[in-house]
């Protein structure tokens, strides 16, 4: 078995315009000062890093991880979360996506498409460069505005969206194969691969393609009710990322898992910080073991609630009480004896 690295930081929730989390030396000091030994990078931030030079040159990633080890910490992953986005998007969320994009795309849904496949790709070879050998990423999204069928969906429309999300992300994946990076959709509501059928319909289509894998996030499985440890198991040679992040469903006679437009705070289902929702995170830690994760163990904090630095100070040693240092005997070997064939064929009768 192997220990889960750990704890980690995306840092994405707390990349701001004010010191010290603005800058990529100031950010990475904080980290490890919250007690984080390695961070997952928001690869659109050009505050912390130049994805293009990234893409191209080793020297400037040995550098640029040079800082954050000599603050501390190690770069864990890239996350490419807001350009994976861009790879498919439904007309209806053409001008709430927009601003993902850079300028000279905006408003030119195919431009805006080219670049976004760009972007992926670039952190690809960043992570390459970078001796990375995962991607966080989001699939994107043709089918979700008909994920409920009123009125009924015309026949063929979910199979022509996988069809052609496919299409689109088998360039991208045989980069990965040839970097050698596994690219980690986190299974996330508002994406078409939002649950474990809709991550399978697409696996399908792309021939089980080996660079296709899982961001594990249990808040996300929480607030659809859907059984977040059983899924270690289905899954547990996709699994290869892993977002630390609570989440709590209290539903009433008024409002499920819909929501009813309220905001995060009114909300039945809502993520919270860690140790104040309701995931069993030593039960996922320990099927984590079982099943030799060997990644990273990395805090997504987002709260309601909670200030974000509190929640990422507590989390950091949330996450170093969980993980499991495995063993490397079992607990019965002081009553074991020699082992050999003769005796166990004596003490069978045979």
């Amino acid at each position: 078995m192997k220990t889960i690295k750990g704890p980690g930081l995306f840092l994405a929730q707390f990349a701001g315009d004010a010191a010290p989390f603005n800058t990529w030396g100031g950010i990475t000091k904080w980290a490890a000062d919250c007690g984080y030994k390695g961070v997952q990078v928001p690869s659109w931030d050009a505050r912390f890093f130049d994805l293009k030079q990234a893409s191209e040159s080793k020297t400037y990633c040995d550098e640029w991880a040079g800082e954050a080890a000599a603050n501390g910490v190690t770069v864990t992953e890239l996350s490419t979360h807001l350009q994976g986005q861009l790879v498919a998007v439904n007309p209806a969320y053409d001008t709430a996506f927009d601003a993902f994009a850079a300028p000279e795309v905006q408003g030119n849904p195919a431009a805006r498409q080219a670049w976004a496949v760009d972007q992926v790709k670039m952190a690809l070879k960043a992570s390459k460069n970078l001796g990375l050998t995962e991607m966080a990423t989001f699939s994107g999204a043709l089918a979700w505005p008909y994920v409920y069928p009123w009125p009924q969906r015309p026949a063929g429309l979910v199979e022509t969206a996988f069809d052609e999300l496919a299409n689109r992300w088998r360039p991208i994946l045989d980069l990965a194969e040839e970097c050698g990076v596994d690219v980690c959709y986190e299974i996330h509501p508002g994406e078409d691969l939002h649950d474990g059928v809709t991550f399978e319909m697409f696996l399908e289509r792309l021939g089980g393609h080996a660079r296709c894998n899982m961001l594990y996030d249990p808040s996300h499985y929480v607030l659809q009710c859907l059984d977040y440890i059983d899924n270690i198991d289905i899954y547990k040679d996709r699994i290869k990322m892993f977002h630390v992040k609570d989440a709590e469903f209290n539903p009433t006679g008024r409002q499920g898992v819909y929501g009813g437009y309220q905001s995060w705070v009114d909300r039945a289902g809502r993520f919270r910080s860690l140790g104040d929702g309701q995931v069993d995170f030593g039960a996922i830690f320990a099927k984590m073991a079982a099943n030799d994760f060997a990644g990273w163990a990395v805090v997504e904090w987002e709260c309601a609630l909670k200030h974000p630095e509190d929640g990422a100070r507590e989390g950091a040693q949330f996450v170093k009480d969980h993980i499991i240092r495995v063993t490397e005997h079992a607990f019965d070997d002081f009553a074991g004896g020699a082992v050999d064939e003769a005796t166990n064929r004596k003490m069978l009768g045979l």
